[in-house]
């Protein structure tokens, strides 16, 4: 089993983070950005401020990142390829994108339509992202 090659998890993560913010902008930023403002209205909020923006931007090239290390550290057991990143990507996707929504219903806070969506977008991109990502990932020479 060799060590974890931390380059090329951070590359891979990067090129899953491409993934993962091109999804989130054209589905929330472009095809939801109005049912997205008039929530944020309801709540006495505004559009979002530019750092937030940012924040988003960041959270998923740390996403990315945290899915291909998964991929990374799995992959000894279950072998490489996009099998195994899909796989990562399913258990991050269950962690970040279907956990996360589900605990977010009782608070009323956002729509439900909304936060179902949004699982659903980041069941799809999740995943690829992942395996777009592992595919830059080469365990480091022995």
């Amino acid at each position: 089993m060799g060590k974890i090659n931390w380059g090329r998890v951070i590359a891979g993560g990067l090129l899953a983070g491409v993934v993962l913010n091109v999804f989130d902008f054209v589905v929330h930023g472009v095809l939801l950005a109005d049912q997205w403002s008039a929530a944020s209205a309801a709540l006495g909020k505004g559009e979002p401020s530019g750092s937030a923006m940012v924040w988003y931007f960041v959270f998923d090239f740390l996403l990315g990142i945290a899915a291909v290390w998964l991929y990374a550290a799995i992959r000894p057991r279950f072998g490489p390829g996009p099998k195994t990143a899909a796989c990562a990507g399913l258990f991050v996707w269950f962690l970040v994108g279907f956990l996360y929504n589900l605990a977010q219903i009782p608070s009323g806070l956002w729509p439900g339509n909304l936060l179902m969506i949004s699982a659903i977008v980041a069941l799809i991109c999740v995943p690829l992202g992942t395996v777009v990502g592992a595919w830059a990932y080469k365990e480091a020479a022995a």
